[in-house]
């Protein structure tokens, strides 16, 4: 991995030193946009609408429109706010863990000590874990003031960045204005079902269906020779190239690819093997999906 920011955890005297990296990765495979009929690739050009020419990236600032006016702010100007300029993770207060609320959760960090001795590091970790506890932290990022939570994942301390409160909607749904009877029949059969899907929580077991079925779909047709040679002139129809191996429908291929992750799923889960219950209208049967991260 590579650092993306250098930094030190500050609570009283206390300094501890940093590397920072993100600690997750998009596998999400990759697409770009092109021209249907030929696979041309689209592109697209900056131009300033006033005088038309195309500019560069590094002539590009940045701006505030209230409606009226325009206030043009360049690179500069937005690095000689000293909240840019700060590399501190400062903790403001210790809060019991419980407290978070799981919504207000966003991007997560690893942090690496940054100095030869790791004891202070070591020290901050031992004390979140003994205590329980959460520190509640501000930091600049990438030109934006952040509220943190620094936590403790095994054996490495992460920083996962929180929502602004402001950021968060209120639910307010009409429909749950109004009170709704439960009978006790209906909660001990929702419960009964709970228990035979009850188990503990295993990531490794859940995969991204959407991207094996596109990856899927990708490989059969090119299996079928359905492609545009990327350093050939664009222009041939699609498919008319030389045929190679087995010619693959791709809904059959699309098909196995389902069963095929519906069959890993039930033989690494012995509760899926159980008889479910009879339906009620109180609860339906869960279809397992993809694990959402808190990033």
């Amino acid at each position: 991995m590579r650092s993306i920011w250098k930094g030190a955890i500050t609570f009283g005297l206390v300094n501890v030193p940093v590397k920072v990296y993100s600690a997750t990765e998009d596998h999400d495979i990759s697409l770009h946009q092109v021209h249907e009929k030929d696979g041309g690739r689209i592109r697209y050009q900056r131009r300033c609408e006033i005088d038309g020419k195309i500019i560069d990236y590094q002539d590009i600032a940045r701006a505030y429109d209230d409606g009226e006016r325009t206030v043009i702010l360049t690179k500069d100007d937005l690095a000689s706010l000293p909240e840019e300029r700060s590399r501190e993770i400062e903790v403001v207060e210790f809060v019991p863990s419980d407290q978070i609320d799981p919504i207000m959760l966003d991007k997560s960090y690893y942090l690496e000590p940054d100095s030869k001795s790791p004891k202070a590091y070591a020290l901050l970790r031992k004390t979140l874990e003994t205590t329980d506890r959460t520190a509640i932290v501000h930091f600049a990022l990438r030109q934006k003031t952040r509220l943190g939570a620094l936590r403790v994942r095994g054996d490495v301390l992460v920083l996962q960045s929180l929502l602004w409160d402001d950021e968060v909607r209120e639910a307010a749904f009409p429909a749950l204005d109004e009170p709704t009877r439960v009978s006790s029949q209906e909660l001990d059969m929702a419960m009964s079902l709970v228990d035979q899907f009850a188990t503990d929580f295993a990531p490794e077991k859940f995969t991204d269906d959407y991207q094996e079925q596109l990856r899927t779909l990708i490989d059969a047709k090119l299996a079928k020779g359905d492609s545009v040679d990327t350093d050939e002139t664009f222009g041939r129809e699609p498919g008319s190239g030389d045929e190679g191996g087995e010619v693959l429908d791709l809904m059959e291929a699309l098909r196995r690819s389902v069963d095929k992750s519906r069959a890993g799923t039930s033989s690494s889960d012995p509760e899926s093997t159980k008889k479910a219950p009879a339906k009620t209208t109180a609860a339906k049967k869960p279809v397992p999906k993809k694990a959402t991260k808190a990033s």
